[in-house]
C-alpha cells in the first residue's frame, strides 16, 4: 500500500513531491528513497526539478516541525524538568548547546541517519523552534537544490554517484560535526569571563 501511495504521489509531480516530503519526515515510513526519486525528477525534466526542490524543502520542513512540536506537547506532558547535576540534566545542556549540528548534519546529508531520533530529542528538550526551523531549511535548501543540480549534470548516473561515495559522505559527516563541535566550544570559551563561568 505505501509503495502504491509513493507511486502515486510521484506521479503527481511536485505537488506530489511536497506531500510525500510531509509524511516522509514526519515520521510516516513512506515507501521508496526520497533523494532518489527527487534526482530522477530531475533527470526527466530540470525544469520540475527545480520546482520539485523547492517544494521538498518546504515539505521537508512542515513535516519535521510536526514531528518537532508533537514531541515538545508529549515532553511537555509527561517528562518532568531533571534534578541539577545528574545526567539528564548534564545531556540536557549538552544538547542544547550541540543539538541543533545534531539536526544539521543528517538534515544535509543523503545517507541514512537518525534525524527523527534528533528532531524528537530536539522537541523534547526544549530547543528553540525558530532555531531548529532555520537549521533544517538550511540544511534541506542545500541537500535538495544539490540532489537536483546533480541530476541535471550526471543524469542517470546521479544515484550510482550517491552510492559509490556513500563512504565519503559519511566520513565528511563526521567531520563536519566535529568542526561544528569545537567551533561551538571555542566560541563559548571565548564568552566566558576569565575566572568566571559561562552564565
Amino acid at each position: 500500500m505505501l509503495r502504491n501511495l509513493t507511486d502515486l504521489l510521484v506521479a503527481w509531480g511536485p505537488l506530489g513531491i511536497l506531500l510525500l516530503s510531509i509524511l516522509d519526515s514526519s515520521g510516516v515510513p513512506v515507501a521508496g528513497v526520497f533523494d532518489a526519486l527527487l534526482i530522477l525528477l530531475a533527470v526527466k525534466s530540470p525544469t520540475t526539478g527545480w520546482l520539485c526542490a523547492a517544494m521538498a524543502v518546504v515539505g521537508s520542513t512542515t513535516g519535521n516541525l510536526i514531528l518537532f512540536w508533537t514531541a515538545r506537547k508529549g515532553g511537555e506532558k509527561f517528562s518532568t524538568p531533571p534534578q541539577p547535576g545528574t545526567r539528564a540534566a548534564k545531556f540536557r545542556g549538552w544538547f542544547r548547546r550541540y543539538g541543533l549540528v545534531t539536526v544539521f548534519i543528517p538534515a544535509l546529508v543523503p545517507i541514512p541517519m537518525p534525524l527523527k531520533l534528533f528532531v524528537v530529542s530536539a522537541g523534547v528538550l526544549g530547543t528553540p523552534a525558530f532555531e531548529f526551523g532555520a537549521v533544517v531549511v538550511v540544511a534541506r535548501i542545500l541537500r535538495y537544490f544539490g540532489e537536483v543540480w546533480l541530476g541535471i549534470q550526471l543524469g542517470a548516473d546521479s544515484t550510482k554517484f550517491l552510492k559509490t561515495h556513500a563512504l565519503h559522505f559519511s566520513l565528511g559527516a563526521v567531520a563536519m560535526f566535529v568542526v561544528f563541535y569545537l567551533f561551538i566550544r571555542w566560541r563559548d570559551s571565548r564568552a566566558t569571563p576569565v575566572g568566571g563561568e559561562a552564565s
